[in-house]
């Protein structure tokens, strides 16, 4: 029985899912943007390097997908309604609540006022543009490394400082993140390692360790959720992500799907997952599967997945691709220089080639899960604030 799916949110999970669901049931997708951003490469944005955007209405042209430029103030889980900033009210048989994650720029004083975050990338490339001082990158996982990477390789003039509260890539192996430090001081920028920023300030920063002079600040310290799914009653975790069960359902209200950032999932064997592009497809994928077999009035299978791979950028000649376990953990050597900055691209290539591809024809995305690691398909490849997918 085809039902009507509202998708809120276009990012990777939401848009993987409507193109998904789209094979045998009509979707709403509903997101502010006309666009569909890449994330896993805002850093090259911020570096003036790139365009990292593509239309919504040619990633789902020729599905049953109808676009609603909005954003969504309110929803009704028991009425089975959204509500609109324009206070259009929109029903439906099933949502996909995909409404991702941002940086969070609230606990710490002064970031929302004095520092540019990724969102904001197209306007830092033009505030770099206009002179050249210092430059303070705050966040020492993968999204910071690549921020600060990228900037020191192409933002002339600048000297570029990469501050954290441990060291760079600490998820990463020892040969990692020796390589990375490497790439770091090879391409002029200062690492302050073990550095707890305190607040910051339209002159830079202020650390456990004293002030840190800065022109400019980018903050990529930590994620946040949106808060729709609290004031709507979904069970939500002290984070503000929804409880959902082994098949993505919220564990409050079934009929709603969470998926992506906005989600607290658990996966057997791995445990939770953490907010990345390389959860956020499988998830919007799974998400429209479970659909479809509450449709056909069957039991839906449980989500399952395991981690590949995590990569990092580090300018355009060169990234780490470090090879993990299931759970996440490094293992193994890792992939430098050349060959793996051509890995890394191939990967951020390919995601939105997928959605070129499940556009096409809906069902042809596949991830890595459990068990049968040689199974031919696609294994999720965990990035910089995202990552991408390497075929197995």
């Amino acid at each position: 029985m085809q039902q009507h799916v509202v998708v809120i949110g276009a990012g990777y999970a939401g848009l993987t899912a409507a193109l998904r669901v789209s094979r045998r049931h009509r979707v709403t997708l509903i997101d502010p943007r006309t666009e569909f951003s890449e994330r896993i490469r805002l850093h090259e944005v911020a570096a003036g390097r790139a365009a990292a955007s593509v239309p919504l209405g040619e990633l789902v042209a020729g599905r049953d997908v109808t676009t609603v430029a909005a954003r969504v103030v309110a929803l009704d889980p028991d009425g089975r309604t959204v509500t609109l900033d324009d206070g259009v009210v929109v029903g439906y048989d099933r949502l996909v609540y995909a409404l991702g994650s941002r940086t969070d720029t609230a606990g710490v004083p002064g970031v929302a006022e004095h520092a540019y975050t990724v969102e904001r990338a197209g306007e830092l490339s033009a505030r770099l543009a206009q002179g050249g001082g210092t430059l303070a990158v705050v966040g020492g996982g993968l999204t910071g490394i690549e921020l600060a990477a990228e900037l020191a390789e192409a933002a002339t003039g600048w000297q570029v400082r990469l501050v954290t509260g441990r060291e760079p890539g600490a998820g990463l192996s020892a040969g990692g993140r020796r390589h990375v430090a490497a790439a770091l001081e090879r391409l002029g920028a200062r690492v302050h390692a073990h550095t707890r920023v305190t607040a910051v300030h339209p002159g830079g920063l202020s650390t456990d360790r004293g002030q840190i002079g800065a022109d400019v600040v980018v903050w990529a310290a930590a994620l946040t959720v949106p808060t729709l799914a609290a004031e709507a009653g979904l069970a939500v975790d002290a984070r503000g992500r929804a409880l959902v069960d082994a098949t993505l359902r919220s564990t409050s209200h079934p009929d709603v799907l969470v998926v992506g950032d906005a989600a607290r999932v658990h996966a057997p064997g791995i445990g939770e997952l953490r907010m990345a592009c390389a959860t956020a497809m499988p998830t919007g994928a799974h998400a429209a599967e479970v659909i479809d077999a509450l449709a056909k009035g069957r039991e839906p299978k449980p989500f399952r997945f395991r981690y590949v791979a995590q990569c990092v950028s580090l300018g355009r000649d060169d990234a780490v691709i470090q090879p993990v376990r299931a759970d996440d953990s490094p293992h193994r050597p890792v992939i430098t220089g050349r060959a793996a900055a051509r890995i890394n691209e191939w990967i951020n290539r390919y995601t939105v080639g997928a959605l070129r591809a499940e556009r096409r024809r809906p069902g042809t995305y596949r991830w890595a899960r459990p068990l049968r690691a040689t199974a031919p398909g696609v294994a999720a490849v965990a990035g910089a604030g995202g990552a991408g997918y390497l075929l197995g």
